[in-house]
């Protein structure tokens, strides 16, 4: 058994079973920690209370104690999702004191069923990011290539669970945090129906748009993980693709694609083909001119009176003007600064994204999903891989600069700010042995048929080697 390479199920499974000791297990993974510091996964671990933890699971299994699902699993959790036993800082200066008086309900679910927090991962400071760029804490970096970006927001999330410095964890998805990661590390990520999962406890960006989401390396834990979260199935059966129906969106999803990811990605299409799935060509009408029409306005103006709102709630002697001045990356307090004052998102606009361009866009997604008659849409989740660390404003795709961080959410913003479920699999390496993903969309509420579906794509898809630490 290669203790390291363990998904979530095998894991919890092995130590239900008594064929492997959560201490031996949490050992395992701290050390590995410690051998790859320079990634940066890590804002904050405890070793000793990690250990403690595996300790206590296996004596309760050796009492014959009732164990859940999670038992003695340790996962890693983003840093802007709310612990008492370790800060919250959220990536950013002005909150490194910030100690939760209670865990977020969605951890405090993890470690009611038996998970252990392994330790809070790093993020693009307050989640405002996707290159994991972090001037306060340092940049993760991408294992397959310390270079380069593990993608953001939830890159240091991302990073643990593709180096095998632990089996899974949660990250969090306003625009895309959950699936870009994933697919820039070559794991699997969960964007689940918003509001499916609880958003109390958690550094907010905005509660139209806010979700946590697992970040796995197989299907099968989001499933566990999801069900643990929302009190749903902890096992699905895979769909089958024999006649299933997935739209293919040429239209803005597919649209000027890195030259390999797109080789690779179409690829997978043939596969699906030679599968039995009917691939169905047809876009999501306006997509992208709705996303835009909606997603700023209402990210931008909620992100003022959330993170007031937190920020009071927690007794954290800042209101937002205060957090702003101690923010440390220069792309996040350039944007969290023109919130401020004359340059605040005016509330006639924010009412007129919330009210009409957001319905609309969810409109235009039951459409697609109606008139084509697809159970869900697939597509690239970034339009390329990996960009080097520092190309912060702009990145090359086919020989043009483009702006790196409306390219890498172009895919994943419009199903964010509609409040669909995505799901990012892991397709493929290119030449460079950098990953790339492809994404599925569904209907919202339809979270079970999408893994179901996902379960069913992944046999598929080639298997993405361990990175050399």
């Amino acid at each position: 058994m290669d203790i390291a390479e363990l998904t979530v199920l095998q894991a919890a499974r092995a130590i239900r079973q008594g064929e492997l000791s959560a201490a031996d297990y949490a050992t395992v993974l701290l050390d590995r920690a410690q051998t790859a510091t320079s990634l940066n996964a890590f804002i904050r671990q405890d070793g000793d209370a990690v250990r403690a933890a595996a300790r206590q699971a296996d004596e309760r299994r050796k009492a014959g104690q009732p164990l859940g699902p999670l038992h003695g699993v340790p996962l890693a959790l983003k840093d802007n999702l709310d612990t008492a036993a370790l800060p919250t800082t959220g990536g950013t200066p002005g909150l490194k004191g910030n100690r939760p008086k209670r865990n977020a309900p969605i951890v405090q679910r993890l470690l009611d069923a038996g998970a252990i927090a392994l330790g809070k991962t790093n993020l693009h400071e307050l989640a405002y990011g996707v290159t994991n760029n972090n001037g306060g804490f340092g940049p993760a970096r991408n294992p397959y290539d310390p270079s380069r970006i593990p993608g953001g927001s939830s890159g240091g999330t991302g990073v643990a669970v593709a180096a095998r410095l632990a089996p899974g964890g949660i990250g969090s998805d306003t625009g895309g945090s959950v699936r870009i990661p994933a697919a820039l590390c070559g794991i699997t990520g969960f964007r689940p129906t918003t509001l499916r999962w609880s958003q109390t406890g958690i550094v907010p960006i905005s509660h139209t748009r806010d979700t946590a989401g697992p970040m796995v390396r197989r299907v099968a834990d989001c499933v566990l993980i999801d069900g643990v979260v929302t009190g749903g199935p902890k096992e699905l059966g895979p769909a089958s693709l024999k006649g299933l129906r997935l739209g293919v969106p040429r239209g803005h999803f597919w649209e000027n694609v890195d030259a390999e990811t797109s080789r690779l990605l179409e690829g997978t299409l043939g596969l699906l083909r030679e599968a039995g799935v009917v691939l169905v060509e047809g876009d999501v009408a306006e997509v992208g001119q709705l996303d835009g029409a909606a997603g700023f306005p209402i990210a931008l103006y909620e992100t003022v009176v959330d993170l007031n709102a937190y920020l009071t709630e927690h007794g954290v002697a800042l209101d937002y003007a205060g957090l702003v001045a101690q923010v440390a990356s220069p792309d996040v307090k350039g944007i969290l600064e023109s919130l401020l004052g004359a340059n605040a998102v005016p509330e006639s606009a924010y009412r007129e994204a919330l009210t009409k361009h957001r319905p609309a866009l969810q409109e235009t997604y039951k459409r697609a999903f109606k008139e084509h008659g697809v159970a869900a849409i697939i597509f690239p989740t970034t339009p390329m891989p990996a960009a080097k660390i520092g190309e912060d404003e702009t990145v090359l795709v086919n020989g043009q600069a483009v702006p790196t961080f409306a390219t890498y959410i172009r895919n994943t913003s419009p199903g964010s700010v509609a409040g669909i479920p995505g799901l990012s699999l892991p397709a493929g390496m290119t030449a460079a042995g950098l990953p790339v993903g492809i994404e599925i969309d569904g209907p919202a509420g339809a979270d079970q048929q999408l893994l179901a579906i996902g379960l069913a794509i992944e046999p598929l898809l080639p298997k993405i080697p361990a990175p050399r630490l």
